[in-house]
């Protein structure tokens, strides 16, 4: 099986293995990507992380968890410009560095190896994580407390005053969704730095792993613009006029569409 397909039967097996799903994906974009040596970087962080926490029930170690990896130098890459490397998960196992997803795919990694129960969060803008069950989360980037107010600071800083905070916005992140977040975040990095060739790698694997959105659609066909594609962007454009709901975006799609080579009129 090729790298994408990998990915894809990690997630089929009980229970998914979103790690090792995440390292398929670093393997599509780096052929030279060596599992022996992610799974030794991982047991001996595994080591020293389990050796360092306190004598508590597994229930309150995942704070203590995420604290002492943020003192072996997992942090969060604030680079002015940001690059792939701070989202494929051997750099970021290399580097200690990376999104919040990233280094919540590494907590969570270490956590199911020491049977501690945690999971993700899809959180707009900040990916996090919680104790199943508690009334707070935790900020991968050292394991901070977050709460209802801090949640909606988050959102303030991420997106203005017109998003309220949502239900929605705590549910559980399936490991589905972890890795099509996490697709997303490659396609916007690669696309930042003129890789469309690997953006559109991953903005197609957007699609393989969940049902794709509007902006999904519109994402790979401004690739395919870029491309020179004009018969695949068309498809992409004619699905994301198909699922928008916004009039004003429709009519543009509609625009759009009919300017594109070989289009007439559309009915």
């Amino acid at each position: 099986m090729n790298p994408r397909q990998q990915c894809l039967a990690c997630l089929e097996r009980t229970p998914p293995s979103t790690f090792e799903a995440a390292s398929w994906i670093a393997t599509e974009h780096d052929s030279q990507v060596d599992f022996k040596v992610i799974c030794d970087e991982l047991t001996a962080l595994q080591r020293s992380v389990g050796a360092a926490l306190p004598l508590l029930p597994a229930t309150e170690l995942a704070q203590p968890l995420l604290r002492q990896l943020a003192t072996l130098g997992f942090q969060q890459d604030d680079a002015a410009q940001p690059k792939p490397q701070a989202a494929l998960i051997h750099k970021v196992l290399e580097r200690r560095r990376g999104q919040p997803l990233g280094l919540a795919l590494v907590a969570l990694e270490i956590a199911k190896r020491l049977e501690i129960p945690l999971e993700g969060v899809n959180f707009p803008g900040h990916f996090l994580l919680r104790v199943p069950g508690a009334d707070h989360t935790l900020d991968p980037c050292g394991g901070r407390r977050l709460y209802p107010k801090d949640w909606r600071e988050l959102l303030l800083r991420q997106f203005g005053a017109d998003m309220p905070l949502k239900a929605e916005h705590m549910k559980t992140a399936t490991p589905a969704a972890m890795l099509q977040r996490l697709s997303r975040n490659l396609r916007y990095l690669h696309q930042l730095n003129d890789d469309l060739i690997a953006a559109l790698k991953d903005a197609t694997r957007v699609m393989e792993l969940g049902q794709a959105n509007t902006s999904d659609y519109l994402a790979r066909a401004s690739l395919y613009r870029q491309l020179e594609c004009p018969q695949a962007e068309r498809f992409d454009l004619e699905h994301a006029l198909m699922l928008s709901d916004d009039p004003v975006q429709r009519v543009r799609l509609t625009q759009r569409l009919v300017q594109l080579p070989g289009m007439g009129a559309l009915h």
